[in-house]
């Protein structure tokens, strides 16, 4: 008996941490910076890499290259509400990158670096915009060209993209652009008030 209220005790526990996962989706150019970026973040549990907001099932990264399938390269944030809300996640997301550029981030330009929150959720449509106006009303930027848009479909891009920094730190992209972008973020977050 004591060994089937121990079992009951784990199961409740796994099923109630697991309850209090929700995903956030967001782009805003290069996905292995933003990858990295979130995955410093406490409380995001995991990070994929993939394209999302286009019309092609299944598009591979080479489609996503050439701009014509609608997508953008974005991330999928498994994160712990218990642990951070998604509120935060939205802070991280304007701190981490320039949402007044239209179809480019840093050295990146076209649509599918464009910057844009997907919601999978009625209240993460209502905060994203209640959080891009409130950074207007405090003219925290000029003007902010940040789509919100219906979390229709995440495909999880090729495996090489996944946790490409970790895996990949001597890569000129990484030295040139991904870290440069990370430590911009790191200071400019902590510094935030």
């Amino acid at each position: 008996m004591k060994g089937y209220f121990l079992l009951a005790l784990m199961l409740c526990s796994f099923f109630g941490s697991f309850a209090q996962r929700d995903k956030a989706y967001f782009a805003s150019g290069c996905f292995w910076c933003v990858e990295a970026i979130f995955e410093a973040v406490p409380g995001v549990i995991d990070v994929k890499s993939g394209y999302c907001g286009g019309k092609t099932e299944n598009p591979t990264y080479r489609e996503i290259c050439t701009g014509l399938t609608g997508h953008a390269e974005a991330v999928e944030v498994t994160f712990n509400r218990k642990s951070v809300s998604y509120e935060t996640l939205l802070e991280v997301f304007f701190y981490s990158h320039d949402p007044t550029t239209l179809n480019r981030q840093g050295p990146d330009v076209g649509t599918q670096y464009r910057s844009a929150i997907f919601y999978v959720e009625p209240y993460q449509k209502a905060k994203a915009e209640a959080f891009i106006s409130q950074l207007l009303i405090e003219n925290k930027f000029k003007r902010i060209t940040t789509s919100v848009e219906k979390m229709n479909a995440f495909y999880k891009a090729e495996n090489y993209h996944q946790d490409f920094e970790k895996n990949n730190p001597t890569h000129p992209y990484v030295n040139s652009v991904g870290k440069e972008r990370k430590m911009k973020f790191l200071k400019k977050y902590k510094n935030r008030n």
